[in-house]
């Protein structure tokens, strides 16, 4: 059985400016057969290390991981939706809402990442990104979604957050088709994890 991720409360910069690296990252899936996907990929290559980080699949509500941050898979507007979007407001509550409107007017450009504070959910922090919506596979759905997963593990550790949880983003109402989703995540998350451990 799967250890609890630990919780960070607290952030302080090193002497060289960096913060502390990511720990572990958890890929949180809505289904059996999701959760099956992200398992079988993680087989495929390093998931952990002795001393270096950890990526693990679970099955679960995003909203509810005790993190120190959560992915949201938001809209361009950031405004509740469907989906991830919806639960992580509705969990989060109103302050989410105003946080958003107050800090972030223009919203967020698709494969970007802005961060907000957790509010009411386990989770200190949330890192918004908005995934592509799939339109075939050639018109740069890949490097956008995996623009989606590296701004917001950079996002991540630029805060300080050690754990990190993801949905399996555009993969809902956006249509980008679940395997393949999956296998740009899980590549994504590999190699910045590994750009991470030679910095």
């Amino acid at each position: 059985m799967a250890k609890d991720p630990p919780q960070m409360k607290w952030f302080q910069r090193s002497d060289d400016g960096k913060g502390p690296s990511i720990d572990e990252v958890i890929l949180v899936a809505y289904d059996a057969s999701s959760l099956e996907r992200y398992e079988r990929l993680l087989q495929d290559g390093p998931s952990r290390g002795d001393a270096g980080p950890t990526i693990r699949a679970l099955l679960g509500d995003i909203a509810e991981q005790d993190v120190d941050a959560v992915v949201n898979a938001a809209n361009e507007r950031l405004v509740t939706g469907a989906g991830v979007a919806g639960a992580i407001h509705r969990r989060a509550g109103p302050g989410l809402a105003r946080e958003i409107a107050d800090r972030y007017p223009d919203g967020c450009p698709t494969g970007e990442a802005r961060v907000t504070g957790g509010h009411c959910l386990p989770a200190r922090w949330i890192i918004h990104t908005v995934g592509p919506v799939w339109r075939g596979g050639n018109s740069g759905e890949t490097d956008l979604l995996a623009a989606c997963y590296r701004n917001s593990l950079q996002a991540a550790s630029e805060i300080g957050a050690r754990t990190v949880a993801f949905p399996a983003i555009s993969t809902g109402v956006f249509g980008y088709p679940p395997d393949e989703a999956a296998e740009v995540a899980v590549a994504t998350i590999r190699e910045f994890l590994t750009e991470q451990g030679e910095d």
